[in-house]
């Protein structure tokens, strides 16, 4: 019997006048919750690339990858402590090119969000999103 493995995801982390583009999740994980756009990356495909595939397909939105964040490890177990899910999230920043952000599917809302609502955590948020913006404004300076 082979053992499952994690999967690879990838985050797209915009910044612009003041604000992160976020996304209101509709499914799980983390339905209701915000973060950022994201989501698999495809085989053969860089998680570079697939940030900003994903940034488009679930938002309309168009950036260029600019660089590598970091990675997070998302682990969740059930009740009786098997883990259920394991994602290796890729975190990477992103410069905006053009576009409205809009609703799709996989989303339930999409919105630029000020910097200090995040780092207040005045939103409902999956975990580590105030993290990942204080390196992307480190970074971006």
């Amino acid at each position: 019997m082979t053992s499952p493995i994690p999967k690879l995801g990838a985050l797209a982390v915009v910044i612009r006048d003041g604000h992160v583009l976020l996304a209101q999740r509709k499914k799980q994980p983390d339905a209701g919750l915000w973060g950022f756009p994201g989501g698999h990356v495809e085989w053969g495909e860089t998680a570079l690339t697939a940030a900003t595939r994903e940034l488009r397909e679930e938002t309309s939105v168009i950036a260029d990858p600019v660089e590598y964040l970091t990675n997070y490890d998302l682990i969740r177990q059930d009740k009786t402590g098997q883990t259920v899910t394991h994602y290796l999230l890729v975190g990477v920043l992103c410069s905006f090119v053009e576009g409205t952000p809009r609703v799709v599917d996989e989303i339930a809302d999409v919105k630029w969000v000020p910097f200090e609502v995040v780092q207040a955590g005045d939103l409902p948020m999956s975990a580590r999103v105030a993290d990942l913006l204080d390196l992307a404004l480190k970074r971006a300076m």
